[in-house]
């Protein structure tokens, strides 16, 4: 069954740092194609529209947009910090092989 993606709290904790809703701005993570892989996701802040799944929580927002969603169901939206810096990141089950970078991957 496919579930819409799921968004940690990590991620949601920091939209809220950078003051996302403040702006009237949400987290939007779609997917292209492109990439060294086939596919690659593009996350910017934006503003919602009409045809967004909106993902809430802590007063914060992430949107999909219904070409991307099939190719993010049962997939994880984090926020994670490590050596090499702070970003958002997408754990897909439906990636079968993603490239070194995190943000390109083929199905």
């Amino acid at each position: 069954m496919n579930l819409p993606p799921k968004v940690t709290e990590r991620a949601f904790a920091r939209l809220n740092e950078i003051g996302a809703a403040t702006d009237g701005k949400a987290l939007r993570v779609a997917v292209e194609g492109g990439g060294c892989s086939g596919f690659q996701y593009e996350i910017a802040l934006d503003e919602p529209k009409e045809d967004d799944l909106l993902l809430e929580g802590g007063g914060e927002t992430v949107v999909v947009d219904s070409v991307s969603l099939p190719f993010l169901a049962n997939a994880v939206i984090d926020f994670t910090e490590e050596l090499i810096g702070a970003r958002f990141v997408i754990e897909n089950p439906n990636a079968t092989s993603s490239c070194g970078c995190g943000t390109s991957f083929s199905m």
